[in-house]
């Protein structure tokens, strides 16, 4: 854990000196110490270095560092609730609903508030529709669940892929296609400030079930033996999953493969046990994705979106994974 956290301010470093723009690590430590008020303050940096730290990359970290935690603590959550190693938070189709919404808001020339409150709810409205769809005599099994979700999100990427093709190529499309590959290049303090609790308010939760998320990955029967209410506590982990996955994806669009990938890193590292693999999986999380980020910006002049890189990196672990659980006998 606490390699982990010197990554984290590794990762936090190189993202706020690293770009098309460098920072020197002197001008950095300056303007630290000057938020802190200590040292000769922010007159001490020139105008453009304090700009660029301030109000581009500092919320663009945080923004990225809060996304990257999330999906990734909603990865490590779902693969112990579904008991799968190969589940992510798109299993449940709250990507795709929040992708619709969010393609809906652009298409109808709406603002960012519009965007974010669209998204919002077409995930929460994908996770209803999953609830109802995998409700038989009153309860839901893990697979009618997965099954469910996997309906949900083919249904709410061919109404994407319906908005999609009703957009002005000239104008409505290319955005539409930026935004659903996914970037943080929107990040402005005012969207971190609204950002950062809405995420915090869904994974505090998920952290303080941690114990209950270890027995719930036994088995509902096992569970309910050791005197867990399954149902109940199965919903709150996929509404608090639903919440930061929607969040993320109204924010910076559909990252794909960091909920998938990184809890099994953070597996390696800290072994099964949730009470030591969520926080693990976060701080792990958070620095992929600030990684990411920087390479993102600063490998070509041109931005790369982050879904490409997260790809790249996912699909061929994603490719080990699979053959190593196949090989230990999964179905």
């Amino acid at each position: 854990m606490a390699a982990l956290v010197v990554l984290l301010l590794v990762a936090i470093v190189a993202s706020l000196t690293l770009g098309r723009y460098a920072v020197g690590l002197n001008d950095l430590m300056t303007l630290v110490a000057s938020w802190f008020g200590v040292g000769p303050g922010r007159a001490a940096v020139a105008e453009p270095v304090w700009r660029v730290v301030e109000l581009v990359r500092v919320p663009r970290m945080l923004i990225g560092g809060f996304v990257g935690a999330g999906l990734a603590l909603s990865g490590a959550v779902l693969q112990g609730v579904f008991r799968n190693p190969l589940v992510d938070p798109h299993v449940i189709g709250v990507s795709s609903g929040a992708a619709f919404g969010g393609v809906l808001a652009i298409l109808l020339g709406l603002g960012a508030v519009a965007l974010w409150s669209m998204a919002f709810a077409c995930g929460l409205s994908a996770l209803f529709l999953v609830v109802v769809m995998s409700r038989r005599a009153g309860r839901s099994s893990i697979l009618m669940l997965v099954l469910s979700g996997v309906v949900i999100s083919a249904l709410f990427s061919a109404l994407v892929s319906l908005a999609t093709y009703f957009a002005d190529p000239n104008d409505t499309l290319p955005a539409i296609v930026f935004w659903l590959m996914g970037s943080f290049a929107s990040a402005t303090p005012g969207r971190a400030f609204y950002m950062l609790p809405i995420i915090s308010l869904f994974a505090v939760p998920l952290l303080l079930m941690r114990f209950r998320i270890n027995i719930l990955s036994l088995g509902d029967e096992e569970a309910q033996a050791l005197g867990l209410k399954v149902e109940p506590t199965r919903w709150l982990a996929l509404a608090c999953v639903t919440g930061i996955t929607a969040a993320s994806v109204a924010n910076s669009g559909i990252i794909g493969w960091v909920g998938l990938v990184v809890p099994h890193f953070a597996r390696v590292l800290v072994g099964p046990d949730h009470r030591r693999l969520l926080p693990a999986a976060a701080l792990l999380g958070a620095s992929f994705m600030l990684l990411v980020d920087t390479m993102a910006r600063s490998l070509i002049a041109a931005e790369i979106p982050l879904g490409v890189l997260t790809a790249i990196v996912g699909a061929p672990v994603f490719m080990v994974i699979l053959r190593r659980t196949l090989s230990e006998g999964w179905q």
